[in-house]
């Protein structure tokens, strides 16, 4: 094994990893907003508790993903050297104004979130939370944007030549606004508040499995089932906006997406199959002409073919096509959870729907699985491109490490990550456990001590 495809696999696996805990933490963010907002007009002490517990969720999970996160700057660095030294006058702004205003501000805000509710009044106690939110959904918008310029560069130019040659910005909001920034920012957030949930509607079918506090889960439950139904659908529509960019900046990314090697009118889409990358086609059920009028929005529109590239220039279209469907299958399901949640809450007979509620119980992973095969998809579809048509992924990697050192390195990744992950679902479980009424009560307790 060389040392581009270890550097490769020792940043997925890292990179895979943080983005268990992000799209979380925003999509909890948005959760809190609307119940302490509701708990505001209401003045409904239930929403007080419902916003406290997932508050203690969010913290549980923020840590885990600033602990994780951090190990991608080092990569950077130690794996990547030559990438970072081309591109550093792009990515070095957005991830320093992440870190400065993005981090800090939902960081600084956090303390009163979690601890300030008997110690500031009720505006200024939710104005922390908003600014907490507003910090987490900044962080994801800076951090696409530096990859969706390594998707669709713009704005900058190339000073320097061969190993000397970086790209500088000429244009900041040019690199802002790059042709795919705004679809992927769309597409990413839209999925983290979907993670986020269907997080709240596991812990809640959880509860009502149990038949233990059932009036903090209906109030979980519909808020879940109200996020969830708007995601999806605004889901559905970021994703044609953003298969509809990629066929138009990044053709062979699509095309390898979909398994279409041949450019043909009335292109067809696959539902089912695999890409058999010898008979460079796809074998399973397909549907006429649906490519082609979903890009195009004209059957006889054909779709660019692999075969018009050089084949150098290829992503991997058996792997890329596997993931790009699976993450369209889990928002089937994710659509199926909501469905059925919706159907027997409006007969108000959730609490009874065992078979539902169990659905619902495992459906948190669903979103998860599609993000990891979004982002799959997305970067293994730029390959061999780091920065598209600018720098290629195995001119990226540093030049001084060895492939014994990687090595090294993804088994220590591995035993770590394994302690963490172990270590968060026990304090998470623990928390699930304990229960709202407990949790408040704690909480009760330590500020009566502490007086």
């Amino acid at each position: 094994m060389d040392v581009v495809f270890l550097s490769r696999l020792q940043f997925a696996l890292t990179a895979g990893f943080h983005f268990i805990f992000p799209p979380l933490s925003i999509g909890l963010s948005l959760f809190l907003v609307i119940i302490e907002g509701k708990y505001l007009k209401t003045k409904d002490l239930q929403y007080k508790e419902v916003a406290r517990f997932w508050g203690r969720i969010f913290a549980l999970i923020f840590t885990l993903g600033v602990a994780t996160g951090l190990v991608q700057i080092f990569a950077f660095g130690n794996n990547w050297a030559r990438y970072s030294r081309f591109s550093g006058d792009v990515f070095g702004s957005a991830l320093g104004a992440e870190g400065i205003f993005a981090f800090f501000l939902e960081a600084g805000f956090m303390g009163i979130m979690l601890f300030g509710w008997e110690r500031v009044s009720k505006i200024a106690h939710y104005l922390s939370t908003i600014f907490v939110a507003l910090g987490a959904h900044l962080s994801a918008v800076l951090i696409l944007i530096v990859n969706s310029w390594m998707q669709t560069p713009a704005g900058y130019k190339i000073i320097g030549e061969g190993m000397d040659a970086r790209a500088v910005i000429t244009n900041f909001w040019q690199m802002v606004f790059n042709p795919s920034s705004l679809d992927r920012i769309t597409h990413t957030v839209i999925g983290c508040w979907l993670t986020g949930a269907f997080l709240v509607l596991s812990i809640s079918a959880y509860y009502l499995l149990k038949r233990k506090h059932q009036s903090f889960a209906y109030i979980s439950m519909k808020w879940g089932l109200i996020i969830a139904s708007i995601s999806l659908v605004l889901q559905l529509i970021s994703a044609d906006s953003t298969a509809r960019g990629v066929a138009k900046h990044q053709p062979e990314k699509l095309a390898a997406i979909e398994g279409i090697y041949e450019t043909k009118a009335r292109t067809p889409m696959a539902v089912l199959g695999y890409v058999d990358a010898d008979e460079q086609k796809v074998k399973g059920i397909t549907l006429p002409a649906l490519l082609s009028l979903l890009v195009h929005r004209d059957i006889n529109t054909p779709v660019t073919g692999l075969q018009e590239f050089s084949k150098k220039d290829w992503p991997n279209s058996p792997v890329i096509f596997q993931t790009y469907h699976i993450m369209i299958y889990m928002w089937g399901l994710m659509v199926l959870s909501i469905f059925l949640g919706g159907m027997f809450w409006f007969k108000n007979s959730l609490g009874r729907a065992k078979w539902t509620l169990r659905f619902l119980l495992i459906s948190v992973v669903f979103p998860h699985i599609a993000n990891q095969m979004g982002w799959i998809t997305a970067e293994m579809g730029r390959q061999p491109w780091i920065v598209y048509k600018l720098l290629r992924t195995s001119q990226g990697v540093s030049s001084s490490i060895i492939p014994a050192y990687v090595i090294g390195s993804i088994i220590m990744f591995i035993v770590i990550y394994t302690l963490l992950f172990s270590l968060f679902i026990f304090l998470l479980t623990r928390k699930i456990r304990q229960g709202p009424e407990e949790e408040a009560q704690i909480y009760r307790n330590s500020t009566k001590e502490k007086r």
